[in-house]
């Protein structure tokens, strides 16, 4: 693209995963099996929820949470590898780009924030069992649940809003499957010190590092907990109600941190995009098995709701 006409960028070309038809055909058809599978975990979660009194405790309500926020976040960040097969055209306006770079920061913050609020629901039931259902009661999950969205959306806005300042770009050309930041602020031509001090400071600060220390916190008090139970069953079973939330934290603590922990200078962006469809695809998919395989509430409300066969299901039960 000509240098002089940079500030006349009207839309961005998503380049996507690969340029080998062959291969894109093979990306199709795994992102569409990855976001079918999402949905189906993710929704899987939400009825069982919704269906099994047995499940309608606070740690299950931040579940529900938690997978509405996966669908969302797969939805927004796959949809363009989905919708650019289909209708052949791989071209986004640059308002929905910045939405969507917007959307996905709002999530992703959200997110880490849902899951800072189910380790301090862990935390309360370990630690303090016998006030946990003064303490966790419903009105304060629901207020836990809109300081996390709200937050996750307010942490987002001063980056939304310094991208639509952007005047001029290098190239219409995004090197991604979706809009990502780093890719965008590789393309501009405008100053982006702002947006690196953001990011590597107040953004990380705010929006991951308060949260995952509040879980650290959580965490560090609930092992300590654990490890004064003197029966050996006793600390397994402790250990037990935490791991699937742990497990989960650590999965997606690790990756955000391979992936955005940079400055974008620094970004290779090939690796970025396996990067992202990791996050995008696989986190998503993982969450409801992991509490699904390591929950022993969530299986047998499965059996008691999904069984086919009664037989079965009154064993379970």
């Amino acid at each position: 693209m000509d240098p002089t006409n940079t500030s006349a960028v009207k839309y961005f070309i998503i380049s996507g995963i690969s340029d080998d038809p062959m291969m894109n055909n093979i990306i199709f058809f795994l992102v569409l099996i990855i976001y079918l599978l999402t949905l189906g975990g993710n929704v899987s979660i939400l009825l069982l929820v919704c269906l099994d009194r047995q499940l309608h405790t606070p740690m299950y309500f931040f579940l529900c949470n938690l997978s509405i926020l996966d669908i969302s976040c797969s939805t927004n960040n796959l949809n363009n590898i989905l919708v650019s097969f289909i209708s052949g055209d791989n071209t986004v306006s640059v308002l929905r780009c910045l939405v969507q770079i917007f959307i996905f920061l709002c999530l992703t913050c959200g997110e880490l924030l849902i899951l800072a609020a189910m380790s301090f629901d862990r935390y309360v039931a370990i630690c303090s069992p016998l006030h946990y259902h003064m303490i966790m009661n419903a009105r304060i999950c629901i207020l836990l649940a809109i300081i996390c969205w709200v937050l996750g959306t307010v942490e987002s806005i001063p980056i939304f809003v310094e991208l639509m300042k952007f005047t001029c770009y290098k190239s219409n050309v995004v090197n991604h499957f979706f809009c990502d930041i780093m890719p965008v602020l590789k393309l501009s031509c405008s100053d982006t010190h702002f947006l690196d001090l953001y990011i590597l400071t107040l953004g990380v600060i705010i929006s991951a590092f308060s949260p995952f220390l509040m879980t650290f916190v959580s965490y560090v008090f609930i092992i300590a907990t654990i490890l004064k139970i003197r029966s050996t069953t006793g600390r397994r079973k402790a250990f037990y109600t935490c791991s699937s939330h742990l497990t989960v934290v650590s999965l997606l603590y690790t990756s955000l941190a391979i992936q955005y922990l940079r400055p974008h200078s620094l970004v290779n962006l090939k690796s970025n995009k396996l990067m992202s469809l990791f996050n995008s695809g696989a986190v998503p998919i993982l969450n409801p098995l992991i509490y699904s395989l390591k929950n022993k509430d969530v299986k047998d409300a499965f059996w008691r709701k999904f069984s086919l066969l009664p037989n079965v299901r009154d064993a379970k039960m």
